[in-house]
């Protein structure tokens, strides 16, 4: 379904490379992919829980990108979902950084830890995205994927509940530079990786003709 995605969405997926990749990561990522395989090939839904300390940054855009991907993939029935060992709120810069590459997003509940709206293409189901405790009500219960995307989340909780997969794809946090000139760009470097990752993930499963 990558022509339902909006297509400056579309153009920028386009050029992300996967080639540059260290073997190291790939192998990480192979995990994650084999995963999603088995379930494509037993027909059944596929979910992936992204998995950091305050679900306010890498998380989120694990989430989206993924969520992304297997639309641009045509990996079907897959649904990601963020959570955080503590609910605060989704960082604004993640907002920003997500629609300078085509994303659209509303704000649907506008408070300190805020609901948003994150729509890859009109026709496409929107990603929810708000600060949430991993194991909330929105997110599934079990037969899921853990993904731990910092290592604070990783050590932290040595065990998932409902999780029939865990894999630890951590991250350095653009938080530390929060508050510095460039903030966002930051922000958005973190958000191309997270995304060049998820793309090859995604690159690697093979769908029933």
């Amino acid at each position: 379904m990558k022509n339902l995605l909006y297509s400056n969405l579309v153009d920028y997926i386009d050029q992300l490379s996967i080639e540059n990749l260290s073997q190291e990561r790939k192998e990480i990522l192979d995990t994650l992919a084999e995963f999603i395989q088995g379930k494509i090939d037993n027909n059944e839904v596929c979910n992936f829980n992204f998995i950091c300390t305050h679900n306010s940054r890498r998380s989120h855009l694990g989430q989206v990108w993924a969520q992304s991907m297997a639309s641009y993939f045509n990996v079907f029935p897959f649904y990601a979902y963020s959570g955080g060992t503590v609910a605060t709120a989704m960082h604004n810069n993640i907002g920003l950084a997500l629609k300078e590459v085509g994303f659209s997003i509303e704000n649907l509940a506008e408070m300190e830890n805020s609901v948003y709206a994150i729509s890859l293409g009109d026709n496409l189901p929107k990603v929810i995205g708000f600060s949430k405790m991993y194991d909330h009500s929105f997110n599934p219960k079990t037969q899921f994927g853990a993904i731990m995307t910092c290592s604070q989340a990783d050590e932290g909780c040595p065990f998932i509940a409902g999780a029939e997969k865990r894999v630890a794809l951590t991250y350095d946090d653009p938080k530390e530079f929060d508050g510095m000139p460039n903030s966002l760009e930051k922000y958005k470097e973190k958000s191309e990786q997270i995304a060049t990752e998820m793309k090859y993930v995604f690159s690697q499963i093979k769908i029933k003709k």
